[in-house]
């Protein structure tokens, strides 16, 4: 909340979808919020039910995701991207990410460093990080949204769906968008590892895209060794 209410950027609409939480979550958004434009708390089917319900919300043009465990890498990250906008003419923009402690989000663990779209590489395991992906809300209107029969890869069959399968235009944004703390829902148990690893195969299925198993296995694991690696400057 506090990445968002920092931004430069003078129009901005802050719609938070809560999953009807018994903690303090309302008390700090009522505390903290003056700024949020929609607050929705009720019981939902997972967290792409959820950003569904923020889509069919969203009044703006353009549409991004920021979870509860994320922040904005800095105070100009809505602006730039509204400027990547503006210039390209894009239907989508995407940028790095990067993976913080829990106890210090100053110290990067893992840097997602992203780059253009080519098409066939969704079947080589890439893909853009979903904090950074930001899409035209007509794209939602047109494509639709979330898939609800993957529970841990619906955003990556999203992106697929609509850079490999619709072809929408996209543009990089070479700079550190997002930062996101370690602990999601995905990288918690090698049972969800594996998991999402089973409903990305099926995402590649359904939009039409093959890929060798031992091939995107092997790119995979580089690309994630990489990131382990590598720093950004």
């Amino acid at each position: 909340m506090q990445s968002v209410k920092e931004q430069t950027h003078n129009d901005i609409e802050h719609i938070i979808i809560d999953g009807g939480s018994k903690d303090d979550t309302l008390s700090i958004i009522f505390a903290e919020g003056a700024h949020v434009s929609k607050l929705v708390s009720e019981p939902d089917n997972g967290i792409y039910d959820a950003m569904n319900k923020g889509i069919a919300l969203a009044t703006g043009e353009i549409v991004g995701f920021i979870n509860a465990d994320d922040f904005y890498a800095s105070p100009n990250v809505l602006a730039t991207v509204a400027a990547a906008f503006a210039k390209s003419g894009a239907d989508s923009c995407f940028g790095d990410l990067c993976y913080v402690s829990q106890v210090d989000p100053t110290r990067t663990v893992r840097y997602w460093r992203s780059a253009d779209f080519v098409p066939g590489s969704f079947e080589k395991s890439w893909c853009p990080p979903h904090p950074t992906f930001f899409v035209r809300r007509s794209v939602y209107q047109r494509l639709g949204g979330f898939d609800l029969s993957f529970k841990i890869a619906a955003d990556f069959e999203l992106m697929a769906r609509y850079l490999e399968a619709a072809r929408i235009s996209s543009h990089y944004i070479p700079e550190v968008l997002v930062k996101m703390r370690l602990g999601g829902t995905t990288n918690r148990s090698l049972s969800n590892i594996f998991k999402q690893n089973a409903e990305i195969r099926r995402a590649l299925s359904k939009n039409g895209l093959r890929s060798s198993l031992v091939s995107f296995v092997l790119n995979k694991l580089v690309s994630r060794a990489i990131q382990f690696v590598r720093r950004p400057a």
